[in-house]
């Protein structure tokens, strides 16, 4: 390795520990708190530009083996929206979030690809890219938290990937993982306000000295 190589990675190490040193833990433990699901928004677009920095939490997100296995499908059509609406069982709570929230994101996974070494499945959950997903969400939805933004991960906006296939273009063969609502919380409404209660840590840790 040349001299210069070496102080060009030295300098690497040194500024990505100046960035964590430049992290505050306790800011990034009250996005992780106050992050709640929220179902009601105001009737305000998320500016383009917004969109784009919680869209880069996904692309920064871990990944097996950096496979990056996933697309999002960005629904802004009101059309869309109210069809999607209409697959939902009524009582689910989030019926109005669909239609309220200016932007649904459409989360999917790439088939054959986390997971696979050579074309060969390498876990005994066979193909990854759900756990893969699972990350990307939880990077846009603190993103999104910490641009004031509220989210709620939608489970049943994809449950008819059929309908969604035939409403949005180039869908064919997406396999469609999450939605996730996204806009400005209506802060005064109860649906977005109740208790969260969390188990105590005893509750799920085991501590193996």
């Amino acid at each position: 390795m040349s001299a210069a190589t070496a102080a060009k990675k030295t300098a690497i190490v040194q500024n990505r520990r100046k960035g964590v040193e430049a992290l505050n833990m306790t800011d990034f433990m009250t996005i992780l708190k106050e992050r709640r699901s929220v179902r009601k928004y105001e009737e305000k677009e998320v500016p383009q530009e917004i969109l784009d920095q919680i869209l880069e939490a996904v692309r920064w997100s871990p990944s097996w083996a950096n496979t990056q296995c996933w697309e999002v499908v960005v629904i802004k059509d009101s059309e869309i929206k109210t069809k999607l609406q209409e697959t939902l069982v009524p009582k689910n709570p989030a019926t109005k979030a669909i239609v309220s929230a200016p932007v649904l994101l459409a989360l999917c996974g790439k088939r054959n690809s986390s997971g696979y070494y050579g074309g060969m499945v390498t876990t005994k959950f066979g193909d990854w890219f759900m756990f893969d997903l699972g990350i990307a969400t939880q990077s846009l939805c603190l993103a999104a938290h910490a641009q004031g933004l509220g989210t709620c991960i939608l489970a049943m906006a994809v449950r008819h990937p059929d309908i969604l296939r035939k409403l949005l273009p180039d869908a064919a063969d997406k396999a469609f993982v999450i939605g996730i609502a996204v806009g400005y919380p209506e802060p005064e409404a109860p649906i977005n306000t109740f208790e969260r209660p969390r188990a105590a840590l005893a509750d799920f840790v085991t501590w193996v000295d």
